[in-house]
Parts: structure tokens; C-alpha cells; sequence
């Protein structure tokens, strides 16, 4: 469930427009339109942030675009509760067009899912096609959310970060080791991804800030989510 969706009104609803906020003020001379949303390592959380994202970023009538690039092990399809028949490879490739990939999951909001499995998945992501679509896709939205495979695991989320305007990078509060999180922020910086922050997942409110310490240092910015 996308709890910004279902409960507007909820207090986890209220922090993901506190980070919405913190998104359109991390950059004063270039407005962050497109937006990867990828992880240190699996189960932290990124595909439900980037739905959640997408809902709060669309209120104030903003059209958005969510994107599912994790092509090695796709899941918006399941959480948005869409086919997965068709998606952005299959576009890609000319099998099938805009209309019957681009689908709506709300008021404002639109959904291409990851389609056809690849065999060579970076290959895709790194494809000047990929990168022309995102750029036709930027001027008809005001935002586009992509979802990426965890940094650890693959290049794939590097290769877009570099051509996007901001990444953040999702963490889970108690699970997440400060040694993971420190290399994925080395492998974004490596192609000078614009690191605008860091949201932490599943945290308590009534615990003490500060779990995270140690690493804070090489963070940019934090933005935190109560689950």
C-alpha cells in the first residue's frame, strides 16, 4: 500500500512532503525533475518510497511519471497491482507504443513498468535511447520518478544517476550497515551523481536521531520516514 495514496492525511504521508520540500529546495540554480531512487543493497524500501514520492510530488496538479528501471527484478507492477506484459524495454524496442505502456495509477500520476526482461539489462539503461525517452518524457512531466536495482548489486543504478538531476539513496533504519551505505555513496559520486539526500525507512519517531550518525558526515542531506 502507498500510504500517500491511501492516507493523505497520515503523519508518514506529512513526512514524504517534508521530503518533497527538501527536493524542490536542493537546488537553487537547476529545478530536480528527474529523480532515481535506488538503495545500498536489497529490502530497504526503495520501490515503496518511489511510489509514495510520486503521489505527494503530483499534488498541486504536477503531472508525474513513475519508471521502473530495475530490470534485473522489476516489482511496481506488483505494488501498483498493473500487468507487467509491456513496459519500458518493450518500448524501447519498438514492440509496443507510448500509449499502451504508459499507464495511470492516479490523479496526476503514470506508470511505465519494467516489461520484458533483458538479457543485458545495463546495456538498456545506459542506451542513448533510455536517455532520449527520459528527456522527451521531462518536458510533457513536471516529474519522473525512477526506480533502480540497489547499488551493490549492479551498475545499473549508477549509469542513470549520472544522467539524471538528482538520486536518493533509501535506507533502513536497524538494518542498513553504515559500511554499505558509505560504498554506495562512493559508487554514485564516482559518476558524480547529484546526491541530494538520503531517506531513512521504517524509523521510529520516538527514537533518538542519531542511528545513523556515523555516516551523516557523507551524507548530503537526511530526510526520514516513521512506518
Amino acid at each position: 500500500m502507498f500510504i500517500a495514496n491511501k492516507m493523505p492525511r497520515s503523519i508518514s504521508a506529512e513526512s514524504y512532503r517534508s521530503i518533497r520540500t527538501s527536493i524542490n529546495y536542493s537546488s537553487v540554480d537547476k529545478r530536480i525533475k528527474t529523480l532515481v531512487v535506488t538503495s545500498s543493497i536489497a529490502g530497504e524500501g526503495k520501490s515503496t518510497v518511489s511510489g509514495n514520492l510520486a503521489y505527494v510530488l503530483s499534488e498541486n496538479k504536477n503531472k508525474v511519471l513513475i519508471i521502473d528501471c530495475d530490470l534485473r527484478k522489476p516489482s511496481l507492477h506488483k505494488k501498483f497491482k498493473v500487468s507487467n506484459e509491456v513496459g519500458i524495454t518493450d518500448l524501447l524496442v519498438d514492440k509496443c507504443t507510448e500509449k499502451e505502456v504508459i499507464i495511470s495509477v492516479g490523479e496526476g500520476v503514470d506508470l511505465i513498468t519494467a516489461g520484458t526482461l533483458p538479457p543485458n539489462p545495463a546495456e538498456v539503461i545506459g542506451s542513448n535511447m533510455l536517455k532520449k525517452f527520459i528527456d522527451e518524457m521531462s518536458v510533457r512531466y513536471d516529474y519522473i520518478v525512477i526506480d533502480t536495482p540497489p547499488v551493490m548489486a549492479v551498475t545499473d543504478a549508477q549509469l542513470l544517476a549520472a544522467k539524471c538531476d538528482g538520486t536518493i539513496l533509501v535506507v533502513r533504519a536497524k538494518k542498513t550497515k553504515g559500511k554499505y551505505i558509505k560504498h554506495a555513496y562512493n559508487e554514485l559520486e564516482k559518476v558524480r551523481a547529484n546526491i541530494i539526500g538520503s531517506i531513512l525507512n521504517g524509523s521510529d519517531f520516538k527514537e533518538k536521531y542519531g542511528y545513523y550518525k556515523h555516516y551523516s558526515e557523507s551524507s548530503k542531506k537526511k530526510f526520514r520516514i516513521a512506518r
